[in-house]
Formats: C-alpha cells, structure tokens, sequence
C-alpha cells in the first residue's frame, strides 16, 4: 500500500470533481477526521489516517482492502469509479436525480434512467454531468452521467433516457464474480 503519485492524484481528483465538484474539499480537508487516498494493486481507497498507519505494518500480500474501495485503475491509466465509492459520492453529491418506485428496478437490473422514471432532479444539471441516482426516499442507488441537461429533460418523451447509468448496486449482485478480483 502506498501513497499516490502526483499524476495519480490528478486523475483520481478529476474523476471525483466531475460527481462531487467543489465538495472535494470535503474529502481532503477533514480536521475531525482525517482520512487519505492509498493505492494497493491498482485500486484507490479511502482509508481514516490512523488506519493507513496501522495498515503498514501489514504486508502488501497479506493485504486484502483497507477503507473504503474507490476506484481502480485501468491498464492505460484511467481511473474508473466502482459502486463501492456510492457512500462518499452520495453524500457529497453536486447534482442528484431521484426516481420513482416503478424505476427502480429497471435500474438496479442496469437499464439507463428514463424520463417516465424520473421523480425529481437538480435544477442545474448540465448535459454530460455526474449525476447520482437516488430513490424518492433517499437511498443512493448508483451514478451516472446526465444524458441532457435539466432544461432539456424537461421537454422530453416518456421513454428519452435522462441519465447514462455508469455503476449501480444491483452490481454487487450480478457481477459479484468479478467485482472483487
């Protein structure tokens, strides 16, 4: 396990800014609870300070994961976000799409937001945004990118998709073979 490199760090930050904007300060500069960015065998994590140091004193072999899994990165050097990151993502969230029960499932199955679906969102989503998906009772239920912008949406067809699903936690079931390898 080890720190990031500057590049690295760039990547993962712009990544992370596309969903959670500014709020990334949030992340970063937490005085009460100070947590940092560790890489192990290409995934990034979240991990509390105090855990990082503890986690040191592990071997790299032996460990498995330690804070909350990121992302990962891809063999050409992209940085890809994993469901797992819906936690910090949801609560600090720039724009939020919210769907009604009917549009739940078709989501969780990994169908794309549709309009018919859509029970409220952000009035400021621009076309092309991070956007996180939550249910009308507020579950964070995935991320996505916006497909057209508030304004555009609004003047949709029932069955026009609002949001690109990206990742989802019905993920946790259907690719549970492959999520954690």
């Amino acid at each position: 396990m080890r720190q990031l490199t500057e590049e690295e760090t760039r990547v993962v930050f712009e990544k992370l800014a596309a969903y959670i904007g500014r709020n990334i300060s949030y992340l970063v500069d937490n005085k009460e609870n100070p947590h940092v960015f560790r890489l192990q065998k290409d995934r990034v994590y979240y991990v509390p300070e105090n855990v990082a140091k503890l986690a040191t004193s592990v071997a790299r072999p032996n460990l498995m994961s330690v804070g909350i899994c990121l992302g990962k990165f891809t063999k050409t050097g992209k940085f890809r976000l994993h469901i797992t990151s819906l936690s910090i993502l949801a609560q600090h969230a720039k724009y939020k799409i919210w769907i009604k029960q009917n549009g739940e499932m078709p989501f969780l199955y990994g169908n794309h937001v549709l309009k018919a679906h859509v029970g409220k969102m952000s009035d400021d989503i621009p076309e092309h945004a991070g956007v996180i998906v939550f249910s009308m009772h507020d579950v964070p239920l995935g991320f996505g990118v916006s497909a057209k912008s508030t304004s555009e949406a609004r003047n949709l067809q029932p069955t026009a998709i609002v949001a690109f699903r990206q990742a989802d936690i019905g993920e946790y079931l259907r690719e549970e073979d492959t999520l954690f390898t």
